[in-house]
């Protein structure tokens, strides 16, 4: 892999090509290196989004993700190489990795976590812009509610087969949330992208339109009514080359944006379970966040019963009947578990954390 090194130029050079575009200038550049973003999820569309990110200049970066990267990540992930799925290392601290050698100059903070009602306000509240890039619409939702309530516009996407949209959730009074879109658009599927697929240029192409976005957004702000910052719902068919706008308008009784119910992010933190997109892992999450689990130590037990290894950021168990891999904040993904109440069951059984 590449290494950073320190190039002995005047910090603006590195980006000559895109501050001579009259949209961005000196100046635009100076308030993208001044500005900061958060983007929750490290995977098809979050990659592309951080490279943008990174590339263009953004001082200070944010990656969040709970998952671990794994081969059949590397069809459309594009930060991620065969090694990091070896290692099976988090996609944060990959992501990471890979970022830190192209761009030594800006700030790049992984954040190795799931995205909760207990910390995502303190994720993103010194964010100027938050990047969509999960795949589970529990935690857009939640960051619907949490951007609205701290005043920061967000940038949705999403992609599946060759379809994807996007849409810039902005603090404007009169601007729709994602709750209003929900409303006016069924957005429940039972459709993901393990059993519907996903073409990689479609996650490429969702998670570009989403920087350009964010990056007229960090220009123009704090002017979020400017007319180059779209404000329609953009959805795609990449497969029959079709690029629709739809308005979307805010709803007269939203809980959100009009009612300022924050039903997900005032509900409790207690252990809770998810079943991950393209895997066939459940993911649990203990009551109680552990800051280092003793790897060591907890090996030392599971050896005894199965196969482990482990490095500084995951504890993987494999026996007869389960695969188990173990964040250091006590969070597990799970294979094979019959439902997410068996997953607990797993988790307390062979953890016990």
């Amino acid at each position: 892999m590449c290494k950073g090194v320190l190039i002995n130029l005047n910090k603006m050079e590195r980006y000559a090509r895109q501050y001579v575009f009259s949209k961005i200038g000196k100046k635009g550049q100076q308030r993208l290196l001044d500005s900061k973003v958060t983007i929750i999820g490290m995977g098809a569309l979050g990659t592309v989004a951080a490279n943008n990110m990174c590339r263009a200049g953004i001082g200070f970066i944010r990656l969040v993700d709970r998952d671990y990267v794994e081969i059949t990540n590397l069809q459309r992930q594009i930060l991620f190489c065969e090694e990091d799925a070896l290692q099976q290392l988090p996609k944060a601290t990959a992501a990471y990795n890979h970022l830190s050698a192209v761009n030594s100059e800006i700030t790049i903070e992984p954040i190795v976590t799931d995205v909760s009602a207990g910390n995502i306000e303190s994720l993103i509240q010194d964010s100027n812009v938050v990047i969509d890039a999960t795949d589970n619409l529990e935690i857009r939702m939640l960051i619907n509610e949490a951007c609205h309530k701290n005043g920061i516009p967000w940038v949705h996407g999403g992609a599946i087969g060759s379809m994807g949209t996007t849409f810039n959730v902005l603090p404007n009074p009169d601007s729709a949330c994602l709750a209003c879109y929900m409303t006016d658009i069924n957005a429940n599927t039972p459709d993901t992208c393990s059993t519907f697929g996903v073409i990689n240029p479609a996650t490429s192409i969702v998670a570009s339109l989403q920087t350009t976005e964010a990056i007229k957004i960090l220009l123009n702000a704090p002017d979020f009514q400017n007319k180059e910052i779209r404000k329609e719902l953009l959805m795609m068919d990449f497969w029959e080359s079709t690029f629709t706008k739809i308005e979307i308008f805010k709803g007269e009784d939203c809980p959100v944006c009009v009612q300022k119910k924050y039903t997900r992010l005032n509900s409790g933190v207690g252990t809770h379970t998810a079943k991950i997109c393209s895997t066939s892992s459940i993911q649990v999450t203990p009551s109680t966040q552990q800051k280092n689990v003793d790897f060591a130590a907890l090996a030392e037990n599971l050896e005894k019963i199965g196969t482990v290894k482990h490095n500084a950021y995951t504890l993987t168990f494999v026996d007869s009947k389960y695969e188990i891999v173990l964040f250091q904040d006590g969070r597990a993904m799970i294979k094979n578990a019959i439902d997410e109440n068996n997953a607990k069951t797993i988790y307390n059984e062979y953890i016990g954390l």
